[in-house]
């Protein structure tokens, strides 16, 4: 006896196949290749987009070009993936190398050509065919730990040049250069009772299973005990032989008595379904404890195009008299499968665990929804979140309380403050910040009259905050007055506090200079090979203006002789 009433037979030839190359590309470093990141790997608001490749905790390894091509595009950020170079190959894909140290050659005397033309460190180009064609195996630049890196790595990932897709490197036969025999850790399964109505285990909050491993190396969970609709959840990850970090898994997939209900796989997916991670995992479990459980079912359906699920999406219907045999199978890219059988039957047991209380605000996901009170109000687009929920909204003491971060959004709100306290002057330098426990975040705002307005894309407190506060710019030792000949180069810490630095500029003898910013650290440093120091004096002057035009000047006079 079947326990769902609708199916649609999938398997894994649903899945689009196509026929990667598999030894066109090289990979991009001389070091083994050892992962600390996977393809689809689950990060915070995204899947990972390709490979994070260890470059032995350092930076300044010869990053290769994995194929003939051209540079296509040059992008230079303090965040994201850093300095990223872009090259384009005649077989219809794009190679991304991102984090790097620097560019070598040309490339980099073409970056700096166009950070000096622009009077800019932050830069984007993109580049014709003819310009910076590349050789495979040639070096285009050096490791290092740029924009959002934690640490010393190459970030390195494939582009369909068509559609822009991206897809997991493994596809095009790098899985010949890693070695993986290990099945993925399944480490948690949850029970999810689906809508109002349905109850697990006497529980109508998801449950935590008990696990036990059989003697041919499957898993049986706990029998569940349900009435209404159900659906499951999994936390798991996968390990390789040689990177022992924890990576994401390539597949999993869901069988209800056998026939298949729900599946993913990281092939492919496009940038604009990045943020759809918030409603595959349970997001509100991942705000409270960190752990990203999987859900293995749609209580509404969202377009992620990597899903295949029956018609009911994945969610189990309960019958009477009715026992069922739900399967989940993890697998990695090798292979290495791990599996869970759960035993359900159906009975109406007393509640024992209710629902959390609810609020008398009622958000549904496919309608736009306005709530104001006193001089703050929020909007909501359509299809601003994934799933109905009741909002907790209030304002208290000037301050919004819009829910908590426990509910995802997929796109950008509308939230306004109107504001009759606060001087002309005063205005001038207020924005809608977000109240952490420990820190203000700036929002860009935009101000109309005494109204000022914000899009952001995450629950929590809100209020008008005033920054009247300049950024701070430190050297650890004085330069005055100071002879640098033997030094390379120059470097000072910038900061703000409140609203956070929107530009800095640097002047030496009254020409910009490039500065180049590590957010990470808040250090700028300008290099003397750029070839601007004057022989003997030099006047320096450095700007800092943070995002509500606060601004702090910085000046001093050195010599430098460039006589060796």
């Amino acid at each position: 006896m079947r326990l769902c009433l609708f199916f649609i037979l999938f398997n894994g030839s649903v899945f689009a196949q196509v026929n990667y190359p598999k030894d066109y590309f090289r990979p991009p470093l001389d070091i083994p290749m050892q992962l600390s990141g996977n393809f689809g790997e689950l990060r915070p608001n995204h899947f990972h987009a390709g490979f994070d490749l260890k470059t032995q905790q350092k930076e300044g390894l010869e990053v290769h070009a994995v194929a003939d091509g051209y540079i296509s595009r040059i992008k230079i950020s303090t965040f994201g993936n850093g300095k990223t170079i872009y090259i384009t190959h005649s077989n219809g894909y794009t190679s991304v190398y991102g984090h790097l140290q620097r560019a070598t050659d040309s490339i980099e005397d073409f970056i700096k050509k166009e950070q000096y033309k622009e009077q800019s460190f932050e830069i984007e180009r993109y580049l014709k065919p003819g310009e910076l064609v590349v050789k495979k195996g040639q070096i285009i630049a050096l490791s290092g730990n740029t924009g959002a890196s934690e640490g010393p790595h190459l970030h390195f990932e494939f582009r369909d040049n068509i559609t822009e897709n991206i897809i997991n490197p493994m596809l095009f036969g790098f899985d010949k250069f890693m070695k993986d025999t290990k099945k993925p850790i399944l480490f948690n399964v949850y029970a999810y009772p689906v809508g109002e109505e349905s109850i697990v285990n006497q529980s109508k909050r998801p449950l935590l299973l008990n696990l036990v491993l059989q003697k041919d190396g499957t898993y049986l969970a706990d029998k569940v005990v349900a009435n209404g609709k159900v659906g499951f959840g999994i936390n798991t990850f996968d390990y390789d032989d040689v990177s022992f970090n924890k990576n994401g898994v390539y597949k999993v997939q869901s069988f209800c008595n056998g026939t298949p209900v729900f599946c993913y796989q990281f092939d492919t997916y496009s940038f604009d379904e990045m943020r759809y991670v918030n409603a595959l995992i349970d997001y509100s479990m991942y705000k409270k404890t960190q752990q990203r459980v999987q859900k293995l079912f749609m209580n509404t359906p969202y377009n992620l195009s990597f899903i295949k699920s029956d018609a009911t999406n994945g969610v189990l219907v309960t019958q009477p008299n009715l026992t069922s045999q739900y399967r989940i199978e993890v697998s990695d890219f090798y292979g290495n499968r791990t599996q869970v059988t759960i035993p359900i039957v159906n009975d109406n047991l007393p509640v024992i665990i209710a629902k959390e209380p609810v609020s008398k605000y009622r958000v549904k996901a496919k309608n736009e929804s306005n709530f104001s009170k006193e001089n703050m109000s929020v909007f909501f687009p359509v299809n601003t979140f994934y799933e109905d929920f009741n909002l907790n909204f209030d304002v208290k003491n000037d301050t919004l309380f819009l829910h908590t971060d426990i509910v995802p959004a997929h796109t950008n709100f509308t939230i306004e403050i109107e504001d009759h306290k606060f001087s002309e002057t005063q205005k001038d330098k207020l924005f809608i910040g977000s109240l952490g426990s420990s820190k203000i975040g700036y929002n860009y705002t935009f101000r109309k009259g005494d109204v000022f307005s914000t899009k952001v894309k995450t629950l929590g407190k809100y209020a008008l905050v005033l920054d009247v506060i300049p950024p701070k710019i430190s050297i650890a030792k004085p330069i005055e007055g100071k002879w640098l000949t033997n030094n390379k180069y120059i470097q000072f810490t910038i900061a703000d506090d409140l609203s956070g630095i929107k530009s800095y500029n640097g002047y030496l003898n009254g020409k910009w200079i490039l500065f180049e910013y590590d957010n990470k650290t808040k250090k700028i440093i300008h290099n003397f090979s750029d070839g601007i120091v004057a022989e003997g004096a030099n006047e320096l002057k450095i700007i800092v203006v943070d995002n509500c035009g606060n601004s702090t000047i910085f000046e001093t006079q050195f010599f430098r002789s460039q006589k060796q």
